[in-house]
């Protein structure tokens, strides 16, 4: 259910789509910084969650939206820090 709240994918879908890869590897040993933060953030909303008896549903609906939001931020501060560091670089 991580899984397809961040990728939009099940790590099934990942290993039937790149056997080559999945011999050796899986999902998270190809997602950016960036992703695995998010993921693990969503480890903890989702145990929260159970332990709030939320429904697998409602779970999935406020991870997906977690996801997208925090993935979002990570990616945009991300960027501004490159462009920071080219300015800096370039005086």
């Amino acid at each position: 259910m991580l899984n397809v709240a961040l990728f939009g994918f099940t790590a099934k879908a990942w290993r039937d789509a790149n056997p080559e890869l999945a011999k050796n590897s899986n999902i998270r040993d190809y997602s950016s910084i960036n992703e695995l933060t998010v993921l693990s953030n969503l480890e903890t909303h989702n145990a929260q969650m159970i332990r709030e008896g939320k429904t697998k549903e409602e779970r999935f609906a406020v991870l997906k939206e977690i996801a997208e939001y925090q993935i979002h931020i990570l990616n945009e501060a991300q960027s501004i820090s490159k462009d920071i560091e080219e300015t800096s670089n370039t005086k």
